[in-house]
Order: C-alpha cells, then sequence, then structure tokens
C-alpha cells in the first residue's frame, strides 16, 4: 500500500504521469498500473487526465492529504525505530520564520553540525503563518517562529522572548535623545512587513496599544531590505532587538524612546506532536533552548 501511495503522491504533486514516472525511475504504464490498483482499492476515481495535465478529484482530494499525513508518518516511525540503538542520522526539515531564520538559526545549525555530523537539515524561510502551514502540511518536521499561533492542532512550545523596538535612522533629524510622541509617530513613514508575518502581527498590535494610526505605510517582504531602508532614513520600523544590533552599534540604526517600548514577544517551536519527536529533532529544538539561554 506505502508503495501505491508514494506513486499517487508523485502523480499529484507532478499533475503529469510522465513527470512522476521519471522521478519515480518507472515506466508510465507502471504508474498508470499503480494508480490503477489503488483506485480500484479505494473504490473511486481519484485522477482526471487533461490534455494538459492530471486533476485531482475530490475523492483523489481527500485521499491526496491522508496520504501525505500516511507517508509523513511512515517515514518519522522508521527513523524512530532506526534510531532507539543507533547516532542520530538523517534529513531534518526545518523551518524558520524570517527574524529567527536569518538572525539566529545559522548559528544554531553550525553547532549542530559540529556536534552531530550525520543530521542533514534543510531549511525553509517563511512568515508565521507559512511554516505554521508547512507542519500542517507535513513539507517539514519542525519550526520556530515568533508571535502568536492560532492553529490549534499543533503543538507549540515557548523556548525564549524577544524585545521590540521602534526604529529609526542613526541620522534621523526628526528625533533627539528625548521620548518620542505619539503625534510625531503618526506623522513618519512606517516600514512594516507583509500580513501574515509575526513581526507584522506585533506590529499591528503596537498600534492598538499606543493607540495610533500612522498616516503611511510601506510594507517590504524582507527585514534585511526593511533595515537598509530604515538606514538611508525612508521612514521608522518595530524590530526585533536580535536584527539591529550591529546597526545599533555602528550608530546607523537607533532604537527611539517611546512610552510603553520595547515590548516582549515569544519565539515558539512548533510541531505536529509532541509525541512523534525523532531523536534528531529533540536534540535540534535542546541545541535552540541552550543557544538562547546563553
Amino acid at each position: 500500500m506505502d508503495q501505491l501511495l508514494a506513486v499517487f503522491i508523485s502523480v499529484a504533486d507532478k499533475r503529469n504521469f510522465s513527470r512522476a514516472a521519471e522521478e519515480l525511475h518507472m515506466t508510465q504504464p507502471a504508474v498508470s498500473q499503480q494508480i490503477q490498483q489503488l483506485e480500484k482499492y479505494i473504490g473511486a476515481k481519484l485522477l482526471l487526465r487533461t490534455n494538459k495535465s492530471v486533476e485531482l478529484t475530490k475523492a483523489g482530494n481527500i485521499v491526496y492529504r491522508h496520504a501525505k499525513e500516511i507517508n509523513a508518518l511512515y517515514k518519522r516511525m522508521t527513523m524512530l525505530v532506526n534510531e532507539l540503538n543507533n547516532e542520530p542520522t538523517g534529513p531534518l526539515k526545518i523551518g524558520a520564520s524570517y527574524t529567527f531564520g536569518e538572525y539566529v538559526l545559522p548559528h544554531i545549525l553550525a553547532r549542530m553540525k559540529n556536534l552531530f555530523p550525520n543530521i542533514i537539515p534543510s531549511v525553509q524561510i517563511g512568515n508565521t503563518r507559512d511554516i505554521a502551514k508547512a507542519i500542517i502540511g507535513h513539507e517539514i518536521d519542525v519550526g520556530i517562529v515568533e508571535g502568536e499561533i492560532s492553529q490549534r492542532n499543533l503543538a507549540i512550545k515557548t523556548v525564549s522572548t524577544d524585545q521590540m523596538y521602534i526604529v529609526a535612522s542613526g541620522n534621523h533629524h526628526n528625533f533627539s535623545n528625548l521620548e518620542v510622541s505619539l503625534e510625531q509617530l503618526e506623522q513618519e513613514n512606517w516600514i512594516v512587513r507583509e500580513e501574515g508575518s509575526g513581526t507584522r502581527d506585533a506590529t499591528e498590535k503596537l498600534f492598538q496599544a499606543l493607540q495610533i494610526t500612522p498616516q503611511t505605510l510601506m510594507e517590504f517582504g524582507s527585514t534585511q531590505l526593511i533595515k537598509e531602508a530604515v538606514e538611508a532614513g525612508l521612514g521608522i520600523s518595530y524590530l526585533s532587538e536580535l536584527t539591529f544590533k550591529k546597526e545599533r552599534l555602528m550608530g546607523t540604526i537607533r532604537a527611539l524612546l517611546v512610552k510603553g517600548t520595547p515590548i516582549k514577544r515569544n519565539f515558539s517551536v512548533i510541531t505536529e506532536s509532541t509525541e512523534l519527536h525523532t531523536k534528531s529533532m529533540n536534540l535540534f529544538i535542546e541545541l535552540i533552548e541552550n543557544y538562547l539561554k546563553n
């Protein structure tokens, strides 16, 4: 059955029998035969062939979602059994939101490489919402995100807190070392992350907490791009302390004195379940906790 499901997932992903056969190192007739066997077993038509591609039927969509879950559980089961008497090894699919992924994760991966060279990490960087979806879709094993997670079917473990500051260019002429008024903040051009980002959610909550409505918002999809824009004097932003440590020391970005800030938020590890952690996952989470403590 696992072979039939693997073939079906490949065809569904590729939307093409020929490309699926190439990926699976099978002939196209063999792939078609496997799909027919699965459809006979399920008792429903799963795929519809068109001139250009292959489409999933309603039954096919149901089987596809469950097949992905079964496939992920099978792989994890095999890995858990193998790890009982062996060193942690094999692939570890990691997802991280931009702040953590770009400024903290590389140091943790370097540490893991030194301690556990047989663990092979792959990394997906995205906003918090994307990483949560990837966990649910069995695309990654473990995620590290900032802010709040709304999905109920995820295991969430807070591993650290983060401080958020309103920041401006070190040469911004409108700000002295005195406390900045709310009226000044409203008149400034704000550079913010895209919707779905943990940093964007934190920014929206900041506006609510301070009861301000900025006149101008510019939406950028990268924290690094936001920092460059702030340094250039394009506007102000709301960023994690982790992201502008170097620029703060150099004096190119400054944290503004605003009543009610900085504000803390959480960094959390998210997984599909607390019961199905591989040894590699547990070691990785332990490395995260140790690094953040220090």
